[in-house]
């Protein structure tokens, strides 16, 4: 939209209005319930009616940036920390078998050069993103995306995988972002919690896989006592055959939800929240991540608040249309799922996961992500696994050379995805 623009509305008695025309975009949204999957909330369309098409569970659009927590996921396991330094610089990637180039940059078409893997998911830095998909490798990038249950089908084994190339609907990542949310489980979304009859007999229930921490202690002592909502979910007895299978280590999840805090509080969604000074800004329950692909053809937000998680979508039927210039996903999707989430946890007190052992503190360097010596002012702390502390302590210089074009054979069309 533009100033000029004409807009129909309707008024309601109480003074509320709505839009009265159709609009030519389109949006989805859905929420679970990250301890089970339960979907608590879903909208496939503008209307119904006009459109039976199921855009949550039907429409397969790339993910963009809202990819990228999945693969700083898969590079904590392999050894990387969020003070892990890559080189935010411009790369070329040429294809052996059609000499074809591929140059991914950043949506500022600025560098940073030397960024914390911490910075680089809160400003969404493409060439970081792209680095560390090389580093990690593909085969095991899709492998690892799989334990998001983000289907293997839809990931496509190329470079630009690490920008959000792959073919996701909504449902498929919120279901991902709940695996953040839940402290590393996957779950399975449903629908339907039971069919009664009009007497109100139950004909029939669900049997989700539920989260379960600590159950088998919880299961000794007594099975109907819960210490926390962190620990089980009560909606359901203690069952080994119930619970959902822990598929990220705890402690990967831990420093992501870190991470993906950032992303609200000093990263691409804080402006949007800011500007409506919403509540969102001071739980400590919340995180989420942006998404837009080429030309604002997509744009996206999933993110979680306690045990509730939902991802946003915009964008047209015709996945050629773009949204219009600045229509990133921090605008055009966020706030439709600030809005959603400011409402259903108004009354609700925070609900962060515990510190899992194995989690500990250090103060580094803020520009090389080392150690930083006792006398060094501008040192800032970060949290890490134990075994993956640096050993080092910084030097006054990093040194991290451009890189010059390398040839592979595998190959990617020139996408520019943020």
């Amino acid at each position: 939209m533009a100033p000029g623009d004409l807009v129909q509305l309707y008024r309601f008695a109480d003074g509320r209005l709505v839009l009265a025309q159709v609009p030519a975009a389109q949006a989805a949204f859905v929420a679970l319930d990250a301890n089970d999957g339960a979907i608590l909330a879903l909208e496939g369309g503008f209307d119904f009616y006009l459109s039976k098409f199921n855009r949550v569970t039907q429409a397969r659009r790339q993910p963009g940036s809202n990819i990228k927590p999945f693969i700083y996921s898969a590079a904590l396991e392999k050894g990387f920390t969020a003070a892990s330094v890559i080189n935010d610089a411009p790369v070329t990637f040429i294809d052996r078998a059609d000499e074809t180039i591929w140059r991914p940059k950043n949506d500022s078409g600025k560098f940073k050069g030397p960024t914390r893997l911490r910075q680089a998911l809160r400003l969404s830095t493409n060439l970081v993103s792209v680095r560390l998909l090389e580093a990690i490798g593909l085969n095991y990038a899709i492998d690892y995306l799989e334990r998001f249950g983000l289907p293997r089908s839809q990931l496509p084994r190329v470079r630009s995988l690490a920008l959000g190339t792959a073919s996701l609907t909504p449902l498929e990542i919120a279901r991902g972002y709940a695996v953040f949310a839940n402290g590393g489980y996957l779950v399975s979304p449903y629908f339907i919690d039971h069919i009664e009859d009009r007497h109100g007999n139950w004909l029939a229930m669900s049997e989700p896989k539920i989260v379960c921490r600590g159950c088998e202690s919880i299961e000794k002592n007594s099975p109907n006592r819960l210490a926390n909502d962190w620990e089980v979910c009560p909606k359901y007895p203690v069952d080994p055959a119930q619970w959902a299978p822990q598929t990220v280590d705890p402690r990967n999840v831990y420093i992501m939800r870190s991470m993906l805090r950032d992303v609200i509080r000093r990263g691409t969604a804080w402006r949007q929240l800011n500007r409506t000074h919403s509540p969102l800004l001071t739980r400590k329950d919340v995180g989420g991540k942006t998404g837009t692909t080429n030309d604002a053809r997509d744009a996206w937000f999933s993110g979680f608040t306690g045990n509730i998680v939902a991802t946003a979508w915009v964008g047209f039927d015709d996945a050629s249309r773009s949204l219009g210039n600045n229509e990133y996903g921090g605008k055009a999707a966020l706030p439709i799922w600030q809005q959603f989430m400011e409402t259903v946890t108004k009354h609700l007190p925070e609900q962060d996961i515990p510190l899992p052992d194995g989690i500990v503190s250090v103060r580094i360097d803020p520009k090389t992500g080392k150690l930083a010596p006792s006398h060094q002012q501008d040192a800032i702390f970060e949290i890490f696994r134990k075994e993956h502390v640096p050993t080092e302590y910084a030097n006054d210089q990093l040194e991290a050379p451009l890189e010059t074009p390398r040839k592979d054979e595998n190959t990617t069309n020139g996408t520019d995805i943020f």
